[in-house]
Formats: structure tokens, sequence, C-alpha cells
């Protein structure tokens, strides 16, 4: 049986951090060099292959209730592989606002029965920690963050993805996404009953979005306030 902040739990987070380290101090040794490009292909294959490998894994009991991939950590490999692969703006905003605040989440608190050396504990840790390791070359590394329109973009986006756990939740009586109860020993315990803990999430969620929006937006500034006159600025 896993334990939060166990031996093995505090030693991925030790690997992880140091990845985390590593690829935020390569930044300008990368940026527009040689090796850029086939870091993020690497990064993104290793999101593919996990990403595939955590979804079959989830069908190993032959069941389709409670297996499908609608936690949001079973498919947020996919923008993050997107993103590395194509720098679209979309990808690097779900890539951002997924990757580095709900990943991270479910990292500090995981919802994990099998301890290390069972397979589903490496299947599970190789997917998050590639996950947001993937998410910080593309937007940290690379100084790739997202706008305004990149939020929005992610609210919607992720507006859409409770919808659809939502129903499912309902047709199947599941709990994707925790919307019908909360697990055990997880931040949403001081967070009240439901659905109160629900509305307390939704504004958590986009409050701190906006937060980590604004630093790039100061980024984008024009440095001057001056135009001359008959020119405008790029927008």
């Amino acid at each position: 049986m896993f334990h939060p902040w166990g031996t093995s739990h505090l030693v991925v987070l030790g690997v992880f951090a140091v990845g985390v380290v590593v690829l935020l101090a390569i930044g300008p040794l990368v940026r527009g060099r040689p090796v850029e490009r086939p870091l993020a292909v690497a990064l993104a294959a290793g999101n593919i292959v996990l990403g595939l490998i955590g979804t079959v894994t989830e069908f190993g009991d032959g069941s389709f209730k409670g297996n499908l991939p609608l936690q949001l950590c079973d498919f947020a490999w996919v923008p993050v592989a997107w993103a590395l692969l194509t720098r679209h703006p979309l990808a690097l905003a779900l890539a951002y606002y997924w990757g580095l605040t709900l990943s991270l989440q479910a990292m500090a608190q995981p919802t994990l029965d099998e301890a290390f050396p069972d397979p589903n504990f490496f299947a599970f840790w190789g997917k998050h920690v590639l996950l947001v390791w993937g998410a910080v070359y593309a937007t940290l590394t690379l100084r790739q963050g997202p706008d305004w329109r990149g939020y929005r973009r992610a609210v919607a986006a992720t507006a859409l993805w409770v919808g659809v756990a939502m129903s499912v939740n309902g047709l199947l009586d599941t709990n994707y996404g925790y919307f019908n109860a909360k697990p055990e020993g997880t931040v949403l315990d001081y967070l009240g009953p439901w659905p109160w803990y629900l509305l307390a999430e939704v504004a958590i969620v986009a409050g701190g979005w906006a937060l980590i929006t604004i630093p790039w937006m100061r980024n984008r500034r024009p440095s001057g306030t001056d135009v001359t006159p008959g020119t405008t600025r790029d927008r």
C-alpha cells in the first residue's frame, strides 16, 4: 500500500525537483540553439509513450466503469506533447495551467494504492513526472507563457472537461474529477462539504491561474510609450 509522504514518495519528489531545477537552469543554453528542438521532441515522445501506457493499464481489470481516461492527469499529457511539438498557443496554455498547477497538486497528494515496486507505481509516477517536466520545458525553459486569451481558452477547456466528467459520473455512478465526493486525505478536506468544495475549487483555480498569468503580461508590455507619428506598435 502506498503511503503519501513516505520514503518512496519523497524519493520521487526529490528526483522530480532536481529535474525541474535542471530544466530551468538550461534555459539560456538551449533557447534558440540546435538542441532545443530535440529535447522538446524527446519529452513529447516520453509523454506520449507513458500517457498511452497509463491509459492501457487503466483497463487492467477489463472494466470500463471507473477506468475511462477522464481524470485530468489521464489526458493532460496530450496538450503537453502538442505544445512541445508545435508550440500552439492553446497547447502551451493548457500545458502551463494544467501541468504546473493541477498536475502538481496530484503529485503532492496522489490518489494511488500501489506502492514501490509495483508496475503501476512506476506507471503513475513516470506519467506525472514527465508530464510536468514537459510543461516546464515548453513554457518556463523556453519562456513561452500564456496571455489572457490563453487563460480564457484554458478556463473554457477545463469547464468542458468538468461538464463531460460530471455527465459521465451521472450516467455511470463514477467520481471522475472528484466532483461527486472528495478523496480522503487531500486539500479538499479543508474546502467544506459537497457542493461547497466545488465552488471553492473554481474560485481557487480561476484566481490562481489569473495570478500566474500576470507576470507574462508584464513581460509583454512595450518597453517605451512613445510612438512615432504614422506608425503603430506590433500587437
